[in-house]
C-alpha cells in the first residue's frame, strides 16, 4: 500500500503496482465467484473478471427474462456459468451481492441459508449492512463480509476497463472470519478493473454515496441545470442556445478539463470575464446550497433515505411509476433540445435522417 497526499491529508491507497493482476489471480485461483444480479454493476464486474482470467459465474433469476437473456447474450452458459440465484450461491465461495438494495432485502432469506463457513459476502454498496434494522441483512459470523465500491456506473466500469484506465474504487472489510478478508477484497478490487483502491468503511461508503448521487452527481446537477435553462428561456433565449450554455459546454468541454486539471486550472485558463464572474458567484451558490446539503446529509445519516428507497423501490408498481417519472424528464423541453443538439455532433451527423455523413 502507498501513502498519498490528498490536499495536505495523507491517505493509504492501493495501486496495481502494489497489488498486480497476477497476484489477484493467485489469491482467487481456488475461489468460485458468483455475481448475483445482471443489472447495473453485475455485468461490468463479471465481464471484467472473466476477461482478467478469474473464475466467475452468474446468479440471475430465470423469471426475470430480460436480464437472464442479457447474460446469455454476453456469453454466459446456462448450467455452466449461468445459474438461478440459489444454485449460484451454493456453488460459490465468494458471493458478490449486486442486485438492487431493495432486492437484497427481498432475496436475503434465500441467500443467507447457503452462506456456509469460510465463504465471503461481497457488496459494492454499504446500504444493506449499515441499515440492517430496516433491511434485515445480518450475515452469519463465520463468513467474511467485504466491499469494493467502484466510483462510477456499471457502464463506466466496463468502458474504463476496456480502455485500459480502470475506475477508482473504495474498499472495506466489515467482518474477517477467515483471516483472508483483506487479501480477498483487494484481489477482487483489482480483478474487476479498479484503477486504484482507497480504504473506507461500510458506513462512510453508504453515506457519501447516497449524499453524492442525490447531490452533485445527479440530483443537484439536474436541478441546477434545469433552473438555469428555464431562466434563460423565460428571457427569450432559444432552446438550442439555452441548452448549449447550460449542458453541452459543461459536458463536452469544461468538465473534462476540470477532471484533467482541477477547477483552479479551469479558472486560470478561461477568459478574464468568465474568471471574474465565476470567482464572484461561486461563494454565493455555495452559501445558497449549504443548508440543502446539511438537510440531505441528515436525511441519509438518520435512515430516512433508506426507508424511502425501500418503500418505493419494493412497491409492485415501482417500474410503472418510475417510467412515468423518467418520461417527464425525457419529454421536457430541455432534454428534447438536448437530443437535437447531440444529433448535431460530428460523430452523429446523418444518423437522425438515416443519411450517411459527408466526409
Amino acid at each position: 500500500m502507498a501513502k498519498m497526499n490528498f490536499g495536505g491529508v495523507w491517505e493509504t491507497v492501493v495501486t496495481r503496482d502494489e497489488f498486480p493482476l497476477a497476484r489477484a489471480r493467485k489469491v482467487l485461483k481456488d475461489e468460485v465467484i458468483a455475481v448475483l444480479g445482471y443489472g447495473v454493476q453485475g455485468p461490468a464486474q463479471a465481464l471484467n473478471m472473466r476477461d482478467n482470467g478469474v473464475p466467475v459465474i452468474i446468479g440471475q433469476s430465470k423469471s426475470d427474462k430480460f436480464y437472464w437473456d442479457k447474460a446469455v447474450k454476453d456469453g454466459w452458459k446456462p448450467g455452466k456459468t449461468l445459474f438461478d440465484i440459489e444454485e449460484a450461491v451454493q456453488r460459490a465461495t465468494i458471493i458478490q451481492y449486486l442486485v438492487s438494495d431493495a432486492a437484497q432485502k427481498i432475496l436475503w432469506p434465500r441467500v443467507k441459508k447457503h452462506l456456509t463457513a469460510g465463504k465471503a459476502l461481497y457488496f459494492s454498496h454499504g446500504f444493506s449492512i449499515v441499515y440492517k434494522k430496516q433491511t434485515k441483512v445480518i450475515p452469519p459470523k463465520n463468513i467474511d463480509v467485504i466491499l469494493v465500491a467502484p466510483k462510477g456506473s456499471g457502464t463506466s466500469v466496463r468502458r474504463n476497463f476496456l480502455s485500459g484506465s480502470g475506475i477508482n474504487s473504495s474498499f472495506a472489510v466489515f467482518q474477517d472470519a477467515t483471516g483472508r478478508a483483506l487479501e480477498r477484497t483487494l484481489a477482487l478490487g483489482v480483478a474487476i478493473g479498479s484503477g486504484f483502491l482507497f480504504p473506507t468503511t461500510f458506513d462512510h461508503e453508504v453515506t457519501s454515496d447516497l449524499v453524492g448521487e442525490r447531490g452533485v452527481l445527479m440530483g443537484c446537477l439536474d436541478g441546477v441545470m434545469e433552473a438555469q435553462y428555464n431562466e434563460l428561456r423565460k428571457h427569450g433565449h432559444t432552446p438550442s442556445e439555452a441548452f448549449n450554455e447550460t449542458v453541452e459546454e459543461l459536458t463536452q468541454s469544461l468538465i473534462r478539463l476540470v477532471g484533467e486539471n482541477g477547477m483552479d486550472w479551469m479558472f486560470a485558463n478561461c477568459s478574464t470575464t468568465a474568471q471574474r464572474g465565476a470567482l464572484d458567484w461561486s461563494p454565493i451558490f455555495r452559501k445558497a446550497v449549504e443548508p440543502v446539503f446539511k438537510n440531505l446529509y441528515n436525511s441519509v445519516k438518520t435512515g430516512k433515505e433508506c426507508a424511502r428507497t425501500l418503500k418505493i423501490n419494493s412497491a409492485p408498481d415501482y417500474r410503472q411509476k418510475l417510467g412515468k417519472e423518467l418520461k417527464v424528464i425525457h419529454d421536457s423541453e430541455m432534454w428534447r433540445a438536448g437530443e437535437a443538439v447531440r444529433s448535431l455532433r460530428p460523430e452523429n451527423w446523418g444518423k437522425a435522417s438515416g443519411k450517411k455523413a459527408k466526409k
